[in-house]
């Protein structure tokens, strides 16, 4: 008959719980994880987009100080580092600068001509308002001037206004019937790619309408 176990002295559970407590613990302290230092999204890790974001600040300081000339050397800088988020925001200023830095007669247009410029150069940086501004001002002056009609035709697609845009494409085109090509290989009308009307007016030989 087997003899019964001799019961062991105190409480095993008891003994060895602290232990199990001490290491469960340890386990569950969270693991915080260690992002690297960052200004305005631009990660500071690198020596050299740190030198970088010098330059940009520096660049910037002159540029709001309207030392144009300046600030463009030192934004052609940044330019060459390795932050390609610094070196996107050096380049838009860099564009206002180089702006900025033309004769004044470009600044302060009075001809269609200048207006006309104007407008263009405002296109290319984004500023739709400063655009339209110059190039209605360029129609008014030169009416019949089919270059400024095309431009705000452009500048109409670029801020998704497609029934201003297809009247001021079809002056453009009744101006000068060339515009219609120009118009079919410009990638600035993609905004009426699928627009009927735009269809019909670039492309009249497919239903016999060809001036």
């Amino acid at each position: 008959m087997p003899k019964a176990r001799k019961p062991n002295s105190g409480n095993p559970g008891r003994s060895k719980s602290p232990t199990r407590h001490t290491a469960n613990s340890l386990k569950r302290k969270p693991l915080t994880p260690q992002h690297p230092p960052q200004r305005g999204g631009v990660e500071l890790v690198d020596p050299r987009v740190q030198a970088q974001l010098k330059l940009y600040d520096e660049a910037l300081s002159l540029f709001h100080q309207q030392k144009f000339a300046k600030a463009k050397s030192e934004l052609e800088k940044v330019l060459e580092g390795p932050s390609k988020e610094l070196a996107d925001r050096a380049r838009m200023h860099l564009k206002i600068a180089e702006q900025r830095m033309k004769p004044s007669h470009e600044q302060n247009p009075k001809t269609a001509e200048e207006h006309y410029q104007r407008g263009v150069a405002m296109m290319n940086i984004g500023r739709w308002d400063d655009a339209r501004e110059s190039l209605d001002k360029a129609r008014k002056a030169a009416p019949k001037a089919d270059h400024v009609h095309y431009a705000l035709a452009a500048l109409d697609c670029l801020t998704g206004e497609a029934d201003s845009a297809m009247k001021n494409l079809k002056v453009a085109i009744e101006l000068r019937p060339e515009n219609r090509y120009h118009a079919r290989n410009d990638e600035d009308f993609a905004f009426l790619q699928e627009d009927p009307r735009f269809t019909e007016m670039l492309y009249p030989e497919k239903d016999g309408s060809a001036n």
